[in-house]
């Protein structure tokens, strides 16, 4: 599955889990232990878990050193 966003630019101000399986190409398990492991920032709003972009960010930086 391919991302739909080309550039940080893109990515909407907040994700859903869901989202960071095709940008970081892995399942929906793993993405959902990266937010529960507090690897990735997230912030629970009512249900839903969101990640900040900003969060995104800095996990996928602070991942290849």
């Amino acid at each position: 599955m391919a991302s739909k966003y080309r550039s940080y630019d893109e990515l909407p101000l907040t994700l859903r889990v869901e989202d960071l399986m095709p940008i970081l190409d892995i399942g929906r398990n793993t993405a959902y232990e990266l937010v529960r492991s507090k690897q990735i920032y997230s912030v629970k709003i009512g249900r839903q878990l969101r990640i900040p972009k900003q969060a995104l960010i800095d996990y996928l930086t602070s991942s290849r050193s």
